[in-house]
């Protein structure tokens, strides 16, 4: 009675078992396939977090060059700036002008009211020009900002004991903070990118093996024998399937570990990053599900196209799809609801954050997670079934 079963389990891994000797017989694509994501990822990721490091360490660092106009309406205001590690540099003829030509990324600009503002007791008015659009901006004006706001708070303070008033009479309110993030939520926070690198990773892992075993096969004519064995066509799509899946999670568990590696040697904050082995077991789990829909959707695709051409112009727009959650969340962050754990790519991508910022997975989510990441999987596998069992897939176009 277990025959048919068995037959169709022994014809999986045995079409499973050829397509993967056939592949790893091209060992150009296999290295690039295997090695590429292992190499480049973390690469990027280095290289992106130990450019910011520096950039960052040099803006706060470094002595910061600021033109000031009106130097000589707030001395006392200039020399606290020098104090600050500021160096003060002569007027331009036009501050807006040195801005757009990117000359300098800020410019302290003192208004002649200044010193009758200031021998009244009055505000004094000093201003900002900078660029917000050019984020490189950000730290410098934002150590001007400060230096400033320091200088009149102290000022505000003298003004109110020469006056006999306590300083604590205008703040009858203070607002301290308590920040709850742990500290591998907020290294976390570095990795936001991550999701979607991995992802895109897992989606389309396979997408080379797949479609060369469907639509490159049939286009070669070679489809046509191998569904004219009594095999069952189920059984023989099923063996593509999951030599397709083998290869796609051996190269992800590739740049599981190049992670976990350069982590290990990463410079600054990316270094106390700890991918452990149980993450990145629970990773792999996560990610195993994206390579089911990945690989079942392009055997979908490449089952009802006519040509490998044909199939590969799908690419562009399946690479997209990885990063529309990464885009809704970057622009209208939500708060984490049960069902988005059944939404593809978005479910990943929280499921991911939150392997990465330990914070701990209810069985509920998993469940959420599994049943509904498998489900869809399943449907696809059942809609390219369907396909498998049409007469003219064999017939190359």
């Amino acid at each position: 009675m277990n025959t048919p079963r068995i037959n169709a389990m022994g014809t999986i891994l045995s079409v499973a078992r050829k397509e993967l000797l056939d592949l790893f017989r091209d060992r150009r694509t296999v290295l690039l396939g295997l090695l590429m994501g292992p190499i480049l990822l973390p690469a990027l990721i280095l290289g992106m977090g130990g450019m910011m490091e520096k950039r960052m360490r040099t803006q706060l660092e470094s002595t910061l060059e600021l033109p000031v106009v009106g130097a000589d309406h707030a001395p006392n205001l200039v020399n606290h700036l020098r104090s600050r590690n500021i160096e003060i540099l002569p007027a331009p003829q036009d501050a807006e002008a040195v801005i757009r030509d990117q000359e300098h990324d800020v410019v302290l600009v003192i208004d002649a009211s200044y010193p009758e503002a200031w021998r009244a007791g009055r505000n004094a008015r000093v201003e900002l020009v900078h660029d917000s659009s050019r984020s490189d901006s950000s730290i410098p004006v934002s150590r001007v900002r400060a230096a400033i706001e320091e200088y009149a708070g102290t000022v505000g303070v003298l003004r109110l004991m020469t006056r006999g008033i306590s300083p604590v009479a205008t703040a009858p309110v203070t607002a301290a903070n308590r920040d709850v993030a742990t500290p591998e939520a907020k290294r976390g926070m570095m990795l936001a990118f991550l999701p979607y690198l991995l992802i895109l990773s897992a989606f389309l892992g396979g997408a080379y093996l797949v479609i060369d075993v469907t639509a490159g096969e049939r286009e070669r004519q070679s489809l046509e024998p191998l569904l004219a064995t009594p095999a069952p066509r189920s059984a023989i799509m099923s063996g593509k399937i999951v030599a397709a899946c083998a290869f796609g999670m051996l190269s992800l568990l590739l740049i599981l570990l190049a992670f976990k590696l350069s982590f290990m040697f990463a410079p600054g904050p990316l270094a106390q990053v700890d991918v452990s082995w149980p993450v990145m077991a629970q990773l792999l789990l996560v990610l195993l599900v994206m390579v089911l829909i990945g690989t079942t959707l392009l055997t979908l695709i490449a089952a009802s196209v006519k040509s490998v051409k044909e199939a590969q112009s799908y690419m562009s727009v399946l690479m997209l799809l990885p990063i529309i959650p990464t885009l809704i969340l970057l622009i209208n962050p939500v708060k984490e609801e049960p069902w988005q754990f059944a939404v593809p790519f978005l479910a990943q991508n929280q499921m991911i954050m939150a392997l990465v910022r330990s914070d701990a997975i209810s069985a509920q989510q998993w469940a959420i997670y599994l049943g509904a990441g498998l489900g869809l999987a399943l449907l696809l596998w059942l809609a390219a079934g369907r396909l498998y069992h049409r007469e003219k897939l064999a017939i190359s176009a």
